[in-house]
């Protein structure tokens, strides 16, 4: 399928790694030109020259931490305009209430949280002044499968969803979509230290953190491909109706209503 989205141009958040990295590398080959940002340098330029010399397309780099004041509008300000930005930095760390204090809370929601609504007010006054584009927030099923052991980031997760929710529900009459994907467990380093805090908690030693993948719909967390190919589907013409939704990919495990 043409997805016809060859010579458009995407920024994609947290680019270095995981979903963040698969998912440039997905739209390199359908040949959209790139602004990536992350913290690391070093990560990014390795991923730049690996898409150029493979695909063809430009990739611009912008090393940079996104939750340091002034840095989202530095980062809007160098990129100039684009059609797709996918909001996609951050990790919000595991444990529950008691684990969790107040520092560790606010940092984790200066990014994920703050660094999405940020990035999208920069963004969305430059796509609505063209009268076009796509906003896509990369978000996690923990915003609707709430657990009291990853309590900040279920509750960023959820105050995510609404937000994409708001925002996509009226864009559509500035020519913006706005949409979400609510990812599982994906087969990236954040699921795994997770799950190595998860079987701390429960078994008293992380090494254990294998035995929770039996749990996982087919034994195991999603492909990262099974995220990203997605992401640009939505991010295309041929999408071109959705808006305001959020979209889970994880297997079937938010929808494990049952009572066995």
């Amino acid at each position: 399928m043409d997805l016809g989205l060859t010579g458009r141009w995407a920024l994609v958040s947290g680019a270095s790694q995981g979903i963040g990295e698969g998912l440039a590398e997905a739209f390199a080959s359908e040949g959209v030109n790139l602004h990536l940002t992350a913290r690391s340098a070093d990560r990014l330029r390795d991923l730049q020259k690996r898409l150029q010399d493979r695909t063809g397309v430009t990739v611009h780099v912008h090393p940079m931490d996104l939750a340091r004041s002034g840095a989202v509008e530095k980062l809007v300000d160098a990129i100039g305009d684009i059609d797709i930005l996918v909001n996609n930095a951050g990790s919000i760390p595991g444990g529950s209430l008691d684990a969790i204090d107040e520092k560790t809370w606010r940092e984790g929601w200066e990014l994920k949280v703050f660094g999405y609504i940020n990035l999208t007010r920069a963004v969305y006054r430059r796509m609505r002044d063209r009268g076009s584009g796509v906003i896509i927030n990369n978000i996690g099923n923990a915003g609707q499968v709430y657990d009291s052991r990853y309590v900040s980031g279920t509750t960023g997760n959820a105050g995510l969803i609404a937000f994409t929710r708001a925002m996509g529900g009226r864009s559509l009459a500035d020519g913006i979509r706005v949409v979400g994907i609510n990812p599982g467990p994906v087969d990236t380093e954040r699921i795994y230290r997770l799950l190595k805090v998860r079987a701390r908690d429960l078994y008293g030693d992380e090494a254990r953190f294998t035995e929770l993948l039996k749990s996982y719909p087919l034994g195991r967390p999603a492909k990262v491909r099974e995220v990203v190919d997605l992401m640009v589907f939505l991010a295309s013409d041929r999408s071109g109706y959705t808006t305001g939704t959020v979209i889970t990919v994880d297997g079937g495990i938010s929808s494990r209503h049952s009572i066995v």
